[in-house]
């Protein structure tokens, strides 16, 4: 089983939520943008949010500078 993780395969073997998923990637507390299956999510929302095999999700990191 897989999901589309920022348009490349990624395998996942049960449901998780976006929070653990986030962190089990190394974003931590990182603050990151989601769309889930061209649905933006909250990030309130994100320990609520189950990731299941065949979901579409982007994620896109905050950065600063200048």
């Amino acid at each position: 089983m897989e999901i589309i993780l920022n348009g490349q395969a990624y395998p996942l073997s049960e449901p998780i939520s976006l929070s653990d998923l986030l962190k089990s990637l190394g974003f931590g507390e990182r603050p990151v943008v989601a769309e889930l299956n061209d649905h933006a999510v909250l990030p309130r929302l994100f320990p609520e949010t189950l990731i299941e095999p065949g979901d579409r999700l982007e994620i896109i990191t905050l950065a600063a500078g200048g």
